[in-house]
C-alpha cells in the first residue's frame, strides 16, 4: 500500500541548494512536456478508429440499441401489406393510397423484411452479438478451468460470516469441509489452510445461452431472408393444384430460392368444412375451417394420400408447408349468347369483403362471340351474399351471416371489349370499365338478384344468365422457410437462458480452520453472493450444521452447543470478538 502522508514542500525558503524543484514547478514542467490526451478518438489513426468502432459495435449498449431498432423496424411490416405475404392486398392498398405510394415504394415499405435498411440493422446486430459472445465465452471457459478464488485474509469482512471453536484437528476439519462442499455440488479447492468453493455457474451459462440464442434468432431470420420463398394459390372445390410456377397465383423468391427449387407435389381440394357460432354474443364467429384434400408427391398423381389442412395446422411436404389462409364462395353461372349457345359455365371465385363474407367478383366471358356482326365480350359484375336479406334498399348488397343459409347473387352486365387479348396483365377479380358499356333497361342500369336455379334474360338480346348454385374455395400459401426452426429454437433457448440468469445465484464459500494459541481450533465460515439473497446465509448455516459431526462446537459458557447462525458482519469489531459472538 502506498504511503499517502503529506510531505513539506521542498521549495521552502530554507531548502538547501541543489534540492529538487518545487512540486508546482515539477507539475507544470511535466504538463508542458506530456502529450495532450483528448477525450475522443481524434488523432488515433485509421487502425485506432477501426478499434474504436469495433469496441463500440461490440458493446452491450450498442447491441441493445440495435435490438430495439430491429423491433421498431419490424412494425411497418405488420401494419403495411407486404408483397411476400399477399401481393393482392398490396395492389389494393396502392390503389386506395395513390398519393403516398411512391414514397412507400422508395422506402421499401412493401418489402420491409428484405429491404436494405432492415437487412443492415440485423447484420450489424449479428456482428455485435458475435463480438460480445466470443470474448465472454473464452473468459467463462477460463473461469471454469481455474481454481475457485483463495480465501481472503480476513473472512470477517464477508457479508455472511459464522465462527466457533472446536477441539478437533484443524487439518481434519478442513478436509471434512472440503468433502461436504463437494457433496453439495460446489467446485472446491483445499489449500493454504482453507477450503475455497464456488457454485452457481448456471447463471453465467444462462447469460451465454441467452446471447447465443439471440445470435441464432438473428441467424435464422437472415437464413430465411436468403433462402426462403412462398407462393399463393386459390383452389375451388373439385379442382387441383401442382406446385409449379405456372399454377401459382403469385410467387416471391429469394437469392437462394427460385422457381426451379419448388418441391414437386400437388393436391386436389375435395371439399371444405366451415362452421360458425350460431348463438351467444359471437354469432358468426368462425369455429372450424378445414380443407379436405388428397395430395401426392413427385410427378405421379395417381398415388394420393388423404389429408386435412386447418388454420395453424399446415400440411408439410418435403421442405414446404401448405397453409390455409382464406375461404370464400364461388357462384356457378351458365351464360348463353344471343344464339342460345352455351359460352360460359363454371364456378368463379368471389372475394370476401367483410366478416359475413359479403363477396365481390366479376365473371368475364371472353368467348361470347359476335353481336350484330361485331366481336363482343361480356362481363357480369356483382355480389355473392351467403345469407341475403329480404331487401337491401337502404343497406345495399350485404350478407347477414357467413354461412350459406340463403344465398343470392346480385349482378350487373357489361358488354364490349374486356381487353383480355391485349397481352397486358389484369386483375381477374376486378372489372376495368374502359372499353365496356353497362347494359340498361329503360335507360336505367340493369341489376338483378338471383336465387340458385333462377335465370336472367339479358337486355338488348345479349342472351341469358342462369345462377346454378355455388361452390366453396380455399386459398393456400405454399411456404419454404428453412430458417424458421433455427429462429424458434433460438427463441425458446433465449427464454430458458433468461430464466437461468435471473434465478440461479452465483455464490462463493470459504471455510478456514486454524489452531489457536490456547490449543483449540477456530473454524470460520464465510459466504459471498453476487445478489442480495437470504439463500447464501441459509446454505452457510446448513454447512455449519453438517460440520458438527467432525468439528463439534465447544460449550464454553455451558449453554451453547452449536455455532452461531451466519449473520452480517461488522468489520469494525475484532475477528476473535465476532467469533466468540
Amino acid at each position: 500500500m502506498s504511503d499517502t502522508r503529506t510531505r513539506p514542500p521542498e521549495d521552502a525558503p530554507d531548502a538547501e541548494p541543489g534540492a529538487r524543484p518545487a512540486a508546482d514547478e515539477l507539475s507544470a514542467e511535466r504538463l508542458s512536456s506530456a502529450p495532450v490526451e483528448s477525450d475522443g478518438p481524434a488523432g488515433i489513426g485509421v487502425l485506432g478508429w477501426l478499434r474504436w468502432i469495433w469496441r463500440q459495435l461490440t458493446s452491450m449498449r450498442v447491441a441493445l440499441i440495435l435490438l430495439f431498432m430491429l423491433s421498431l423496424a419490424a412494425i411497418p411490416g405488420s401494419l403495411i401489406p407486404q408483397n411476400s405475404q399477399n401481393s393482392f392486398k398490396v395492389d389494393t392498398w396502392k390503389q386506395a393510397h395513390k398519393g403516398i405510394t411512391p414514397l412507400y415504394e422508395k422506402l421499401q415499405l412493401f418489402d420491409v423484411y428484405s429491404s436494405v435498411w432492415f437487412s443492415a440493422i440485423y447484420l450489424l446486430l449479428f456482428i455485435s452479438l458475435a463480438g460480445c459472445i466470443v470474448p465472454r465465452t473464452w473468459q467463462f471457459v477460463g473461469v471454469l478451468r481455474a481454481q475457485p478464488p483463495a480465501a481472503p485474509g480476513t473472512l470477517t469482512r464477508m457479508p455472511v460470516y459464522a465462527a466457533w471453536h472446536t477441539g478437533a484437528d484443524a487439518k481434519a476439519v478442513n478436509t471434512a469441509a472440503y468433502q461436504h462442499l463437494k457433496k453439495r455440488g460446489f467446485r472446491s479447492h483445499l489449500g493454504g489452510g482453507a477450503v475455497s468453493a464456488e457454485k452457481g455457474y448456471l447463471r453465467e451459462v444462462g447469460n451465454l445461452l441467452f446471447h447465443f440464442s439471440l445470435f441464432a434468432l438473428v441467424a435464422g431470420f437472415g437464413w430465411a431472408a436468403l433462402a426462403s420463398g412462398q407462393g399463393g394459390k386459390l383452389v375451388i372445390e373439385g379442382q387441383g393444384y401442382s406446385n409449379t410456377m405456372t399454377q401459382l397465383d403469385d410467387f416471391t423468391g429469394s437469392a437462394f430460392y427460385t422457381p426451379e427449387d419448388l418441391d414437386a407435389f400437388g393436391f386436389k381440394l375435395d371439399g371444405f368444412t366451415a362452421r360458425y357460432q350460431t348463438t351467444g354474443d359471437q354469432i358468426g364467429s368462425a369455429r372450424q375451417f378445414t380443407a379436405h384434400i388428397r395430395y401426392w408427391t413427385g410427378d405421379d398423381s395417381s398415388k394420393t394420400t388423404k389429408g386435412d389442412i386447418e388454420v395453424n395446422h399446415p400440411l408439410e411436404i418435403g421442405g414446404s408447408k401448405v397453409f390455409l389462409i382464406g375461404h370464400g364462395y364461388a357462384p356457378v353461372v351458365t351464360v348463353k349468347n344471343a344464339a342460345g349457345q352455351k359460352v360460359y359455365t363454371g364456378p368463379t371465385a368471389f372475394l370476401p369483403q367483410d366478416a359475413n363474407l359479403t363477396s365481390t367478383g366479376v365473371i368475364k366471358v371472353n368467348d361470347y362471340g359476335e353481336k350484330d356482326g361485331k366481336k363482343t365480350q361480356l362481363a357480369l359484375n356483382g355480389y355473392f351474399l351467403p345469407t341475403a336479406p329480404a331487401s337491401f334498399d337502404k343497406t345495399g348488397p350485404i350478407s347477414l351471416f357467413p354461412d350459406a343459409a340463403d344465398p343470392a347473387l346480385v349482378l350487373r352486365a357489361f358488354a364490349g371489349d374486356l381487353r383480355t387479348d391485349s397481352g397486358l396483365p389484369q386483375n381477374v377479380y376486378q372489372l376495368d370499365p374502359k372499353g365496356v358499356t353497362q347494359l340498361t333497361v329503360n335507360g336505367q342500369p340493369a341489376i338483378v338478384k338471383l336465387k340458385p336455379g333462377q335465370g336472367w334474360t339479358l337486355p338488348d338480346g345479349y342472351g341469358s344468365v342462369t345462377f346454378e348454385g355455388y361452390q366453396q374455395w380455399a386459398s393456400f400459401t405454399v411456404s419454404h422457410r428453412p430458417g424458421n426452426a433455427v429462429a424458434l429454437t433460438g427463441a425458446v433457448c433465449a427464454i430458458l437462458g433468461l430464466i437461468g440468469s435471473l434465478f440461479v445465484q452465483r455464490r462463493r464459500i470459504w471455510i478456514r480452520a486454524t489452531a489457536t494459541p490456547d490449543g483449540r481450533t477456530l473454524v470460520e465460515v464465510a459466504g459471498l453472493a453476487r445478489s442480495e439473497s437470504a439463500k447464501i446465509a441459509e446454505e452457510l448455516a446448513e454447512i455449519a450444521v453438517d460440520l458438527q459431526a467432525e468439528a463439534p462446537a465447544l460449550d464454553e459458557d455451558s449453554s451453547a452447543d452449536s455455532p452461531a447462525a451466519p449473520t452480517a458482519t461488522d468489520p469494525a469489531r475484532p475477528a476473535d470478538q465476532q467469533a466468540k459472538e
